[in-house]
């Protein structure tokens, strides 16, 4: 578990401390509502790869025949 040290403005703490679920610490509330901001928020991602080269495109789809392919001819 990380932790932080973060400033609220009082409007800010006042809403997180209206906002926390029966028996829930400050700090679990705080965490909650930003998960739940942040998932609102969210952008899709772009991947984490760049596609380059050349080959067939259904590689992915028809990899296992390319591996028989390869075995057989050994």
């Amino acid at each position: 578990m990380v932790r932080r040290t973060v400033t609220l403005p009082e409007g800010i703490d006042e809403l997180a401390r209206e906002s926390a679920l029966d028996g829930e610490s400050f700090s679990a509330t705080v965490a909650r509502l930003i998960e739940q901001g942040a998932r609102r928020q969210r952008r899709p991602r772009a991947p984490r790869y760049v596609v380059s080269g050349e080959g067939p495109k259904d590689l992915g789809e028809d990899a296992e025949r390319y591996l028989r392919e390869l075995v057989e001819a050994r």
